[in-house]
């Protein structure tokens, strides 16, 4: 497996992962919808990862422009792997290509929604405890932050413009 930047034409097989990632039932995942409109308004190219096996797409993981007050921050997700291929490490190796990459852009925080477990495993923590605060109060400790640089930046945390129609 391989994890590389996203090209455009990949994005088809992108969504069908997510898609595969996220389904519960016959409506297409939420997540779908925002990735397409991410593409088109908020996410940055060098965060924009594919993990390839055999020339197929198994993972994707996309970072996007947020900010916190005046400073420049990036929004971690959707984050997906497919149902076949989760477990095996995908979603680590799609993790850690995006914190080194977001490292080696200069960025200095990275926020998520998303399982506390799962997460902290790469350093995430819930954004009260590390002074960054949600968009939204409802998802405690789900909504998580890792500083990548050694000032902090404290406050509240806001998504990408696509971010506004969920």
């Amino acid at each position: 497996m391989i994890v590389r930047r996203e090209r455009p034409a990949d994005r088809p097989e992108i969504l069908a992962v997510i898609r595969a990632a996220f389904r519960k039932d016959s409506e297409e995942p939420i997540e779908v919808g925002l990735t397409e409109k991410l593409f088109d308004d908020g996410y940055l190219p060098e965060l924009s990862l594919v993990a390839v096996s055999e020339e197929q797409i198994v993972g994707y993981v996309i970072g996007t422009l947020g900010c916190i007050g005046d400073t420049e921050a990036i929004g971690v997700g959707p984050l997906a792997v497919l149902p076949e291929f989760q477990g095996q490490g995908v979603g680590q190796a799609l993790m850690y290509a995006l914190i080194g990459a977001s490292e080696a852009l200069h960025e200095r925080v990275l926020a998520l929604l998303g399982s506390p477990e799962y997460y902290s495993r790469f350093g995430f923590r819930a954004g009260c405890e590390v002074g960054v605060d949600s968009p939204d109060s409802t998802w405690g400790r789900h909504f998580q932050a890792l500083q990548l640089t050694d000032g902090p930046v404290n406050g509240a945390f806001r998504y990408a413009k696509p971010f506004d129609d969920l």
